[in-house]
């Protein structure tokens, strides 16, 4: 028989995710009021757009160099799994259910596409992409058409995104707020692995990032 295990908490989060989370959050806010407004507001839009698609870009990278939790061939799992999860017969593991990892890369497509495609856009009037004038018209039009028809699939994926926390928070009891603040979950099983989030792991993510930045930067000149 088996014997019965308290829950308990474990890093699941390292610092360099939660931050990651939680400035592209702060980025997308950022470049749907800017873009709203326009104006001279576009200069801001233009930077926080290449924020995010250095932060992007940094996800990408830390998804396979990343700790455990962070790492794409942790979380991203086959029809069985989605299945199941929908189901509700999927038991809580730490850190993304199958489903969140079908969430973290659609936004990470669509966001990563968006800021690409701006940086080939024009308004015509007083903002243009940093790269628009080295391609022709033909693709500056596709990039500033599909970078406005975007927006609402990234729009329609962040209500999609906070309305399965409100689900996982209301149905099945499941906080997943708190540890994406924290860092740290509530698993069950004695097997649960902490992630790493140790000074040697945040060192190795800033000098990611920075190079992200650096590479986006230089591109964007």
């Amino acid at each position: 028989m088996d014997m019965p295990t308290h829950p308990r908490k474990i890093r699941v989060w390292d610092l360099p995710t939660r931050i990651f989370h939680w400035l592209l959050a702060a980025c997308i806010v950022a470049l749907l009021v800017s873009g709203k407004i326009g104006g001279e507001a576009m200069v801001w839009h233009a930077r926080f757009g290449m924020l995010a698609l250095a932060l992007i870009v940094f996800r990408l990278v830390w998804g396979v160099l990343g700790p455990r939790y962070a790492r794409f061939a942790q979380f991203v799992k086959g029809p069985a799994a989605i299945i199941d999860e929908i189901r509700g017969t999927a038991r809580l593991r730490p850190g993304h259910n199958p489903l969140g990892a079908l969430s973290v890369l659609a936004m990470l497509l669509a966001i990563g596409t968006q800021a690409g495609l701006g940086l080939f856009s024009s308004d015509d009037i007083a903002f243009d992409g940093p790269l628009a004038r080295h391609v022709s018209d033909v693709v500056v039009d596709f990039a500033t058409r599909w970078h406005l028809r975007l927006q609402w699939i990234v729009i329609g994926l962040v209500i999609l995104h906070l309305a399965a926390i409100a689900w996982h928070q209301k149905i099945r009891k499941h906080n997943l707020l708190q540890p994406m603040v924290s860092g740290d979950q509530q698993v069950e099983g004695e097997n649960a692995v902490a992630a790493k989030d140790d000074a040697a792991t945040r060192a190795r993510a800033a000098l990611i990032f920075a190079l992200a930045l650096m590479l986006v930067v230089y591109l964007s000149r």
